[in-house]
């Protein structure tokens, strides 16, 4: 997968901010001031990780051998995902849809409105 196609699909989601907290090779996607991708754009392919929910997260480890635990992460509720073409575009999207849902989902209900206004 290209940079631009997952870049844009994680820009679009309501709320969601790019920053470089860890330095510029490492494109952090937040949504209320908090992480729900995290993209190594430099990574060649291409890595992105996502929070899952942890039974998820195992099952997908198990299925797929470009889904492994987050790199840098919490194990047990991140996937690191390496985007070599093994994965297709709408599992990665699903993915990441799922992350931002999750994280979204353990907002305060004033930011949550915020979002959905």
């Amino acid at each position: 997968m290209r940079l631009k196609p997952i870049r844009d699909f994680l820009l679009d989601f309501p709320g969601a901010v790019e920053e470089t907290p860890f330095g510029p090779d490492v494109l952090v996607y937040k949504v209320g001031g908090r992480m729900f991708a995290l993209l190594g754009w430099k990574n060649m392919p291409l890595t992105v990780n996502l929070k899952c929910d942890p039974e998820r997260a195992f099952e997908l480890r198990e299925r797929h051998a470009a889904i492994q635990p987050g790199y840098h992460m919490d194990k047990r509720n991140w996937n690191t995902l390496t985007l070599d073409e093994s994965l297709s575009r709408e599992l990665v999207f699903e993915l990441a849809r799922d992350s931002y849902d999750l994280i979204v989902a353990k907002l305060p209900k004033n930011k949550r409105a915020e979002l959905e206004a």
